[in-house]
């Protein structure tokens, strides 16, 4: 378990203001895991969900039991690869979306499986 502090005022992206200096302690376990025994982490890899602000070597928080609804990104299995895209309804049938244009959906095959929901997106700013 990782605690660190946290201030309670959000920080405005916009014209800087004084910040006050209050703060609490955040359990980063807490924050980024809703079911421990169901989460694990992945690297994303390419650029088919730019749109989505994830990019190559983002962290990503994949759940295994979190509910599949259309619209959240998962993480599908297909021909024993893993890869990260938008799930989506159309004709009755789960499509794969990507968030770039330069990829066209595509439905899951029938052997495929969604693996887990990605909840949270780890970006490293520095590089």
């Amino acid at each position: 378990m990782t605690v660190l502090p946290v201030f309670l005022e959000s920080v405005k992206c916009g014209f800087p203001s004084p910040a006050d200096g209050h703060q609490e302690d955040l359990d980063l376990d807490d924050y980024l895991i809703r079911n421990p025994n169901a989460t694990f982490f992945l690297r994303a890899s390419g650029d088919s969900m730019v749109g989505a602000g994830i990019y190559d070597g983002d962290l990503l928080v994949v759940d295994r039991a979190e509910r599949v609804v259309p619209g959240r990104i998962v993480i599908a299995r297909i021909y024993d690869e893993f890869t990260c895209k938008r799930v989506v309804r159309h004709d009755n049938n789960w499509w794969l979306k990507a968030e770039n244009a330069n990829y066209k959906p595509f439905p899951m095959p029938e052997d495929s499986e969604i693996f887990g929901v990605v909840t949270r997106n780890i970006h490293n700013l520095m590089d």
